[in-house]
């Protein structure tokens, strides 16, 4: 390592890992992507991951080995290592639309919009965009699966993991002003932290902003206190969570979403109520 400046750090990593991913992959990959923070900036060294995509030619078992290998390998090399996380697809996937390897809908959008090549050709053209309606259920489906299980909705009233990891404290307050943000607004583009939480906080019927405020200074350096992060949970996180539901949930019902969502996003909002 050669700088000690948390994103140049962060982009050297990735510039190592493309070059890891060239030499594992040869011809069968087309380029290499920086996405996320490092791409469009708001980098942060308690929250961030360090974003990468893949385009290959085609995602046989052979090339997923390669890619599955080479990640693990690379995330053994130092804990900022650990932060790469890596998406990837075939190119004719991506110019249909669909995801053929681990390609969510939201980071094809970050890189038909925003992603910077790091090696390769640059194909970012050819990307199609996903529409508004496959974001929608695609967050709604990641809030359901990851942020209303039982364990969750047990920290959101005894928070212990929230009190003392810096990361699960920022991505459990930003995710619903992230995603309140991208659904209620027309950008037509990925949404980042800064963006949404500014947006969030001219909101006057916005609850929780003093949390909101308080994941922002976490994740750009501020020191997470229990003492001082205890009392903002305790007085904002249910309140946000049941705000992101009742707008998400309308959107939902609007948009024709399947009735098992609707009536998920339901369940979720009892048990935290």
């Amino acid at each position: 390592m050669t700088t000690t400046e948390p994103a140049a750090a962060a982009r050297e990593i990735a510039v190592e890992a493309a070059g890891a991913y060239q030499e594992a992959l040869g011809d069968r990959l087309i380029g290499v992507y920086l996405l996320g923070s490092l791409a469009y900036g708001g980098y942060s060294a308690a929250a961030s991951d360090i974003d990468l995509a893949l385009v290959l030619t085609e995602t046989g078992d052979d090339a997923r080995s390669a890619v599955e290998r080479t990640t693990a390998a690379l995330q053994e090399r130092s804990p900022l290592h650990r932060k790469l996380s890596v998406f990837w697809a075939s190119l004719p996937a991506l110019r249909e639309g669909r995801d053929d390897g681990r390609f969510p809908a939201l980071d094809r959008l970050q890189l038909a919009d925003d992603g910077r090549v790091l090696a390769g050709e640059d194909v970012r053209a050819e990307v199609a965009r996903p529409e508004a309606a496959e974001l929608l259920l695609e967050s709604a489906g990641f809030a359901i699966a990851v942020l209303a299980t039982d364990e969750v909705t047990a920290e959101f009233t005894s928070p212990k993991r929230l009190l003392v990891d810096k990361v699960w404290f920022t991505k459990a307050v930003l995710f619903p002003v992230r995603f309140l943000y991208s659904g209620t607004t027309s950008t037509g583009r990925a949404a980042n932290n800064d963006e949404a939480i500014e947006w969030y906080l001219t909101r006057e019927d916005a609850p929780a902003a003093s949390l909101v405020r308080l994941a922002q200074q976490v994740r750009a350096g501020h020191p997470l206190e229990p003492a001082e992060v205890e009392p903002e949970l305790a007085a904002g996180l249910v309140p946000l969570y049941r705000y992101y539901i009742a707008a998400e949930s309308r959107r939902l019902q609007e948009s024709g979403a399947p009735q098992e969502l609707v009536d998920a996003f339901a369940g979720w909002d009892k048990r935290l109520g």
